[in-house]
């Protein structure tokens, strides 16, 4: 009896082979790609971060150089764009940047986005904001 008992666990053993080496190798994947998942979204969401920065760097930039040429005009159609521009610089400085998990984060940089074309049309500037390998440039 101990020898058929024996061959019988050698053919369970053989015949399983195929179905724990399955489970065996979904769980190594499985832990590999969750590894590659956050390696490759922590880099993306840097990427992505970096750029939003660089763009609300750049429009904040912009505001306080005009609010201070324009500081020195005390006319009505100043007054009308520095308070667009105090406007602006508030909205930038109240945006959330440092907390990815902000739930209106695009719907606040489409906004400020608005809000920056509202800005150049109003001092006559012809914007064009581009981040990218080629070129980041704001042409006059």
């Amino acid at each position: 009896m101990a020898a058929a008992t024996v061959r019988r666990d050698m053919f369970e053993e053989i015949v399983m082979a195929e179905e724990r080496f399955h489970g065996e190798g979904y769980q190594e994947g499985y832990a590999e790609g969750s590894h590659v998942g956050v390696v490759e979204g922590r880099r993306y969401g840097s990427l992505l971060g970096a750029k939003i920065g660089s763009e609300i760097g750049f429009y904040l930039g912009f505001a306080l150089t005009w609010q201070c040429l324009l500081q020195k005009c005390t006319d009505e159609k100043n007054n009308k764009k520095i308070r667009a521009l105090d406007s602006l610089i508030r909205m930038i400085r109240k945006f959330p940047y440092e907390d990815p998990t902000y739930d209106k984060l695009q719907e606040d940089l489409e906004k400020i986005r608005g809000k920056f074309k509202q800005v150049c049309s109003m001092l006559n500037v012809q914007s064009d904001f581009r981040i990218g390998t080629e070129s980041s440039s704001l042409t006059f």
